[in-house]
């Protein structure tokens, strides 16, 4: 009877043993990872402390990477904690690029200095670093134009890979509509929550990025050496405009979701025309 006990003690211990070393295991393969948040900016003083503020409980590392602001920018990074860095900006992918190589930690929130974490996000990204087992996460983004949330218009749900394993994937992109890619076989969810991008504080400022981005768009379609048809110049357009007005809802966002989708596609417009009419010039060339 004692070695028949005793035997039970001695399969009770291993028992314990064996699950003790896999529940080890099991939390140091978990081990909360420190996060670097990465912010690229241009004369952000008026954006930056809102996005600073809603970020001090999931940073463990601050980097902002500025093109040489002539504002308050650098004081206010430097005030939250941030390491401050200046550096030339080529185009968006390079500045990221570059950005990511000045982080402390692999692991990475990057966002612009006009975007923020909604209460629910920041949540996700807590329990997402104490319960790590991903290479990426995607999320939500929520546009704020002229003081109203933005539901539709091609804007939201507007997903974004915005936080990842640096090592597991590379900055793409041409000069416009950069974003980070995974690796092949990357392991990917999606947070709950929003990035609440707060955009355009004015439609004349909308319009001023429009006629930038037409002018970066256009550049792009001739350096890939797309043909551009005449007819583009009235079908991308009008396509643009169906598109988000009509199929994705931007009459229910009222007169701002009208005015978002007539400015997409009058940009959409001014890029196929202005590239038709510089291919147009260097052909005579």
């Amino acid at each position: 009877m004692k070695v028949f006990v005793d035997l039970q003690l001695k399969t009770l211990w291993i028992s314990i043993v064996y699950f003790g070393i896999i529940y080890l295991c099991f939390t140091l393969s978990t081990v909360m990872p420190d996060l670097s948040v990465v912010i690229i900016t241009l004369n952000e003083e008026k954006n930056l402390p809102r996005c600073l503020e809603s970020i001090k409980e999931v940073a463990d590392d601050i980097v902002v990477v500025d093109s040489f602001s002539t504002d308050k920018t650098a004081d206010i990074a430097l005030a939250y904690g941030a390491r401050f860095i200046q550096n030339k900006f080529v185009d968006y992918v390079e500045q990221h690029k570059f950005a990511d190589t000045q982080a402390k930690f692999d692991h990475i929130l990057t966002l612009d200095a006009d975007e923020s974490l909604s209460p629910d996000l920041i949540q996700s990204i807590l329990i997402a670093k104490k319960y790590w087992k991903n290479d990426g996460y995607f999320m939500n983004r929520k546009t704020n134009y002229c003081g109203k949330w933005i539901h539709h218009s091609g804007w939201y749900p507007d997903k974004k890979l915005r936080i990842y394993d640096r090592r597991k994937g590379k900055w793409m992109g041409k000069k416009l509509h950069e974003h980070f890619t995974l690796v092949g076989g990357a392991t990917t969810s999606h947070l709950k929550g929003d990035i609440l991008h707060y955009s355009f504080y004015t439609i004349e400022e909308h319009i001023l990025q429009a006629n930038r981005f037409s002018t970066l768009g256009a550049s792009t379609l001739i350096e890939a050496n797309v043909k551009i048809p005449i007819f583009y110049l009235l079908m991308k357009p009008f396509a643009k405009f169906i598109r988000n007005y009509i199929l994705r809802l931007g009459f229910m966002d009222g007169l701002y979701g009208f005015v978002i989708c007539r400015i997409a596609a009058t940009e959409t417009f001014y890029k196929y025309a202005k590239a038709y009419h510089q291919i147009r010039l260097n052909r005579k060339k």
